[in-house]
């Protein structure tokens, strides 16, 4: 290890070796960058991320750095999408070697590490894995499940060794033993002497990684990449190596590659051409709890670096190197014209401030013998900041809902004295803090939303979570943000904001609704919520109100505008990928169609996508997705119907291959134990609910009924849908069907199946609407025929088997029950069900006093009759035919229209015909013979 470090420290080429996000790496970056001033910074950075990092002075740290790729082209299809973060917080040496070089005239920054593409075919499944962050937790999961990238991976490989560490070390983590042993000692310590402890640190944990030579070869295979690509640079631009510095992790600065060096040997080692895939560069926002899943840190020590970082500048009053116009840092003010403390007497001994050693220069002292003998020193300032740390844990305790007082102040301040002499420290440190806070104050149980641990790391810092700024966005976010400017919200802002939209004072509005519609349906939950309005078919909403969240999901909106530049673009390619899929089935292709429509305003797309529907369903041998068919095809029929002037040919042409496919299905799915009864019910709804359309577009009525005649179930409650097939089709009658349930009831081997029935005659309401009031027939005779020790057994399973397989219909048979029985409990008694009532005679009756009334009717609401006679094309008016008055004026255009009066019969489900009366009194005649009809009439068109 000492050969290690000797060999790093006598490299001409300057390495400055860091730590990921560690402040005293930061520290020294900034102290050596003013005394050095190097012409040329070579950063340990994915190469092809160089353009992106200009953009960081538009962003509110931290952010990350991505490369991202949607669609992969030479690695497997299952990776995708691949992506690639850096993550930037100022508290990081790399961020300042940044600051420096991009705000520095005449200074060049040179990335020199793997590119993004590198980073998958290097070590596809050898990469770290993340931690997945807990259910709930947003900040930690802004990465999401991106491969991270960070600069000097200081964690040994070696599980006994961090194990010694820890136990030795009297803490719990690897953060904390790394902030007690390393971050606070190196705070404070000269150049040299960072450098050497670092060379140490990384030779000692490259040299013990046993059993782990598949990730070495990697590290080296880098080693050996950043090294020819800085050879190739100094060959080009004929820079001195003295003007140098190469900024890598200590890990890879103790290297033993041949290439190691300006003067290595140019090995066997070859860089692989890159994939074909199309990488995309952007900055997404970070936080600190998501830099610590990314990496396996311990929760808070992110932000106790922060905390570290600003207490170091204030001590040291070095000052760091901010990007100009950086959002987020404070505007301090000139500083006064003094030397600065990196050059200050104590510390500004030849060796302390001498470049790195150069050719002919003479090697820089040992420094590490007088760091590691030296004893930690106790800061006098601990003590009072130790006081205000105490007190400001118990106010924050009890705004939180926690008992805390003075005495408790008192007992966490002694406690981290007291833990931290236990531990063998010279002071406490913020994470024995923490343990004697939550020591002191924590009860049984938490009284508020946040623990005392989750209080002492918002003490410390909090998570501080970036922001990208507004001109280092992708064309497509920047395009959102500028579409829904009328709303006048300040989307850049984490959290969520109500947004009313009133588009009849404000059409402008409109624009603003259709963006927060395709949001709502590209963006994660929670991007964009409606409150109040919907879209549908054929509807839009005057006023809407919506929850918007977009500065919270603001890395969701930045990787949707990888896909595209507008949200319509987006749209249309993910459509069509979830059309032609390879599992797309007819309901997906549906389902995107009507998204077409909704969001879109259909069109061509929706064209197109229709047209593939009808193959898939071609080709589709099985009736899972016959329900989805069904309510997405009625929807878009009524769409068209109502919203077009003619049905486009494609749904034509659904229709008319859907009604011949689903028929040869049919017999085949009635005998399939897989298919389900509402699968075949909604085939049956399709088939009678399309009739009229199929037939008229060619389809043979005769293909139905001789597939119904061939299907023979076996379950009972496909029986009952094929019974009501039947009826449907008129090969059964009502009556018959009546007979049948009772049959079944009468049959005390058949009264356990017959919840099952009933389940097939509630799903056949679907294609069968019409059955509703013999259903609660059905039902009502099992309640009154049926004793308690048969009923009660088998309640549950008939309620469970309607709420679960036929919710949806459930509504109609309560209509339907509504209808038949009484009004009021003391009605009940005296009240006999319509199916129980005798029949009478023809002639007799209410049918033989029903002349008058049916005239009766007709003078009544002449107005009714206008409308009914308008409606079918009737031309004339009422005629006055003698003393009968009104009377005779109704039968005048039954009289003139027999035909029309037959067809409004027979729509209206009467029986029977015209009697020989004369045609003078006709209508009347049909009136009276069908009562029903002329009241449903009178009912229906009394307000025409």
């Amino acid at each position: 290890m000492v050969d290690d470090v000797d060999r790093a420290v006598r490299e001409p080429l300057e390495i400055f070796p860091v730590c990921h996000h560690s402040p005293a790496s930061a520290l020294a970056m900034a102290r050596r960058l003013r005394e050095k001033q190097p012409k040329v910074v070579y950063l340990e950075l994915c190469e092809d991320m160089a353009p992106l990092l200009t953009e960081l002075r538009n962003c509110r740290l931290p952010v990350a750095v991505q490369a991202f790729a949607g669609q992969v082209e030479g690695f497997p299809a299952e990776w995708a999408p691949l992506s690639v973060i850096a993550p930037m917080t100022e508290a990081s040496a790399e961020y300042q070697a940044i600051a420096y070089a991009l705000d520095t005239p005449g200074v060049e920054l040179v990335l020199v590490d793997r590119s993004a593409d590198h980073v998958f075919q290097w070590d596809p499944r050898h990469e770290p894995e993340p931690r997945l962050p807990e259910p709930g937790d947003a900040e930690a999961a802004l990465h999401g499940e991106a491969v991270g990238v960070e600069i000097g991976d200081l964690r040994p490989r070696f599980a006994e060794l961090e194990e010694h560490l820890l136990r030795h070390g009297r803490v719990r983590h690897w953060s904390e033993w790394w902030h007690q042993y390393v971050e606070v000692p190196l705070a404070s310590s000269d150049h040299d002497t960072y450098r050497q402890v670092m060379f140490l640190i990384g030779s000692l944990f490259r040299r013990l990684a046993p059993g782990d030579g598949e990730r070495v070869r990697i590290d080296e295979d880098r080693e050996r990449y950043m090294w020819t690509r800085m050879r190739e640079h100094l060959a080009a631009s004929g820079a001195d190596p003295a003007e140098c510095v190469y900024v890598c992790g200590a890990f890879h600065a103790a290297s033993r590659v041949e290439e190691f060096g300006v003067d290595g040997t140019a090995g066997a080692f070859s860089v692989s051409p890159r994939t074909g895939t199309t990488w995309q560069y952007g900055l997404i926002p970070s936080s600190n709890a998501a830099i610590e899943a990314q990496f396996g840190l311990a929760a808070g020590s992110v932000s106790i670096a922060s905390t570290q970082w600003t207490k170091s500048l204030k001590r040291t009053r070095v000052r760091p190197y901010r990007l100009a116009g950086q959002d987020g840092t404070k505007r301090k003010a000139p500083a006064k014209k003094t030397a600065p403390a990196a050059l200050a007497p104590r510390t500004a001994s030849p060796a302390a401030i001498a470049p790195a050693t150069g050719a002919g220069e003479p090697a820089a002292p040992d420094r590490l013998s007088g760091f590691l003998r030296r004893p930690p020193v106790l800061d006098g300032l601990d003590e009072a900041e130790l006081l205000g740390w105490s007190v400001e844990i118990v106010r924050a305790a009890r705004r939180s809902g926690y008992l805390a007082s003075t005495a408790d102040a008192i007992a966490v301040f002694e406690t981290s004295i007291l833990l931290a002499g236990l531990r063998d420290r010279a002071k406490p440190t913020p994470y024995d803090f923490q343990d004697a806070a939550v020591t002191c104050i924590e009860k049984d149980a938490v009284p508020g939303r946040r623990d005392v641990r989750r209080l002492v790391e918002i003490l410390m810092g909090g998570d501080r979570i970036g922001r990208v700024g507004y001109e280092a966005l992708p064309p497509l976010a920047r395009d959102v943000h500028d579409r829904l400017a009328p709303l006048g919200l300040k989307l850049q802002q984490r959290g969520v904001q109500r947004a009313l939209l009133d588009m009849v004072s404000r059409p402008e509005l409109r624009a603003c609704s259709d963006v927060l519609w395709m949001l709502r349906r590209l963006l994660p939950h929670g991007a964009a919520r409606p409150i109040m309005g919907e879209r549908r078919l054929g509807e839009r909403s005057i006023q809407e109100s919506w929850d918007v969240a977009i500065g919270t999901h603001q890395r969701s909106l930045i990787e949707l505008g990888y896909e595209g530049v507008s949200l319509e673009q987006v749209l249309e390619q993910r459509l069509r990928r979830e059309a032609y899929g390879p599992q797309a089935t007819t309901a997906t292709v549906l389902a995107a169609v009507e998204d077409a429509v909704l969001y879109l305003r259909g069109g061509r797309l929706a064209d197109e996508l229709g047209a593939h529907a009808l193959k898939v369903l071609a080709t589709e041998r099985s009736v899972d997705g016959a329900p989805e068919v069904l309510r997405r095809v009625r929807s878009l029929l009524a769409y068209y119907r109502t919203g077009e002037p003619v049905l486009p040919a494609w749904i034509e042409s659904f229709v008319k291959t859907g009604y011949a496919h689903y028929c040869t299905l049919l017999p085949t799915a009635f005998r399939d134990q897989d298919a389900t009864v509402r699968q075949v019910a909604a085939m049956l709804g399709f088939l009678f609910g399309m009739e009229s359309l199929a037939l008229s577009l060619g389809c043979d009525r005769a293909q139905l009924e001789l597939s119904v005649a061939q299907s023979h179930p076996e379950e009972p409650a496909k029986t009952a849908l094929l019974w009501a097939a039947q009826v449907q089709l008129g090969t059964l009658s009502r009556e018959e069907l009546r007979a049948r349930c009772g049959e079944l009831l009468d049959n005390p081997l058949v009264v356990p199946a017959y919840p099952r029935y009933l389940s097939g005659f509630v799903h056949a309401l679907e294609p069968v609407p019409g059955l509703a009031d013999v259903v609660v027939e059905a039902v009502s005779n099992a309640f009154g025929r049926l004793p308690d020790a048969v009923l009660l057994p088998w309640l549950p399973l008939l309620i469970t088997t309607l709420r679960s397989g036929a919710a949806e219909l459930a509504p109609l048979l309560i209509r339907e029950a509504g209808r038949i029985f009484p009004g009021r409990l003391e009605a009940l008694d005296a009240w006999v069900p319509p199916w129980r009532s005798p029949s009478l005679p023809p002639g007799t009756g209410r049918a033989a006093s029903a002349g008058p009334r049916g005239v009766a009717l007709l003078a009544a609401h002449p107005a009714a009759c206008d409308a009914v006679a308008e409606l079918l094309g009737c031309e004339g008016g009422w005629a006055s035919t003698g003393p009968a008055g009104a009377g005779a004026r109704g039968a005048v255009p039954a009289t003139r229209y027999p035909a029309t009066c037959d067809a409004v019969a027979a729509l209206l489900g009467c029986e029977g015909g015209w009697a020989s009366t004369g045609t003078g009194t006709a209508g009347a005649v049909l009136t009276a013979r069908h009562p029903g009809a002329a009241e449903a009439v009178g009912a229906l068109l009394a307000d025409a």
